[in-house]
């Protein structure tokens, strides 16, 4: 029989993530971003949950492709842009629209032959100091884009750098709405963060002029998925976000302890009075981190309980004292939804080990089974 680990893909709770971000911002339209193959849930995978989206946001061509592949003959966006002129040719055939960042993808517009004018988004570097036209140089390139025949209609993009956290977005907005005040266009603001913690009605009732730009498009990441933006001062719950993936194994073993008894490489974890641990099918090459510590939070048949030790490469230890029915064969959800209803917060597995829920759903190994449930 196949190795006891298996991940599943909960359609129903995309659907409700998705509304949920459409609640945030009625009165905007809504990417679903699938890049990095959507979170590491698999766009194929997610589709059918996503496809109430007026449109689909994504990395690169092939993931384009997978889309276009699926039905979808929305607006599909590369959030990147191009890396070179031919990628050009595909965005004509496939009627993708992309984001415009530098001088260089100007350049390659301006070369590129065609009888159908693009769509592109002029992204500008509104504080985030990654992608994008400074202020000074916004208009400027927005000049040279509108001139050229090659394009045809112009959105206006930035990004947030702290819309999960105390600084906000004001300052970034005002400089947004300064540069882009007279120029035509929909706009592109805001991701999970600012969609949940600055949408359009907070703006509103802030009365407060900087932030109330335009906002036609949202674009929301991991909330889709079910992790908050803002955690730990939120948790998914707060946002009423519900997990879309769960990572589920068995126990394979149980162990007796005594007193001073270790467990596992390094013998990180001491037992300081008898205990029965279980054994679980699953590891750092499933896509569990191996830096978790002991206390790093699972469930057993639904409860609440920990790690003990390290992390090996195929198996990890759980603490059952506080399961006593529990034992070989016994569900331990590592995150995601438990047979009984139960819920463990990707985010709060991510705390434990000093990352993000984004890199524990990205990083699911290929050798786990996964399915897809409605």
């Amino acid at each position: 029989m196949p190795r006891p680990i298996q991940a599943t893909i909960h359609t129903e709770a995309l659907r409700h993530n998705l509304a949920r971000a459409r609640l945030a911002a009625p009165d905007a339209k809504v990417w679903a971003i699938v890049k990095a193959n959507a979170y590491g849930h698999g766009i194929e995978r997610v589709f059918e949950g996503l496809r109430g989206a007026d449109g689909f946001a994504l990395l690169d061509l092939e993931e384009a492709q997978r889309v276009r592949a699926l039905g979808w003959r929305g607006p599909v966006l590369l959030l990147e842009g191009v890396f070179e002129p031919r990628d050009l040719e595909l965005c004509s055939r496939l009627e993708l629209w992309h984001t415009v960042h530098c001088n260089e993808q100007i350049d390659m517009l301006a070369s590129h032959k065609t009888k159908v004018a693009q769509r592109v988004f002029l992204k500008m570097n509104s504080g985030m100091n990654r992608l994008g036209f400074t202020p000074q140089r916004y208009r400027a390139a927005w000049t040279r884009l509108n001139a050229l025949p090659q394009v045809d209609e112009i959105s206006l993009m930035t990004h947030f750098s702290d819309a999960d956290g105390a600084r906000g977005v004001a300052e970034q907005m005002a400089v947004f709405a300064a540069i882009t005040r007279d120029l035509p266009g929909e706009r592109t603001l805001s991701n999970s963060a600012a969609t949940l913690r600055h949408n359009l009605t907070t703006a509103a009732a802030s009365n407060a002029p900087e932030l109330q730009v335009a906002c036609d498009w949202v674009r929301p990441g991991i909330a889709i998925y079910g992790s908050a933006p803002d955690f730990p001062e939120h948790r998914a719950s707060d946002w009423d976000l519900q997990p879309s993936m769960t990572l589920a194994a068995k126990i394979i073993a149980t162990q007796d302890l005594v007193a001073g008894a270790t467990v596992g490489y390094g013998s990180t974890f001491t037992a300081e009075k008898p205990m029965r641990i279980g054994v679980v099918a699953c590891g750092y090459a499933d896509g569990y981190p191996r830096l978790c510590p002991t206390g790093t939070p699972v469930l057993v048949n639904g409860v609440r309980s920990r790690t003990l030790g390290r992390v090996s490469m195929d198996m990890l230890a759980v603490d059952l004292t506080a399961v006593a029915d529990a034992g070989f064969g016994s569900e331990v959800t590592l995150w995601g939804r438990a047979a009984n209803g139960a819920t463990l917060d990707i985010d709060a597995v991510a705390q434990s080990v000093g990352t993000v829920g984004y890199e524990l759903m990205c990083a699911l190994a290929a050798r786990v089974p996964v399915v897809v449930q409605d």
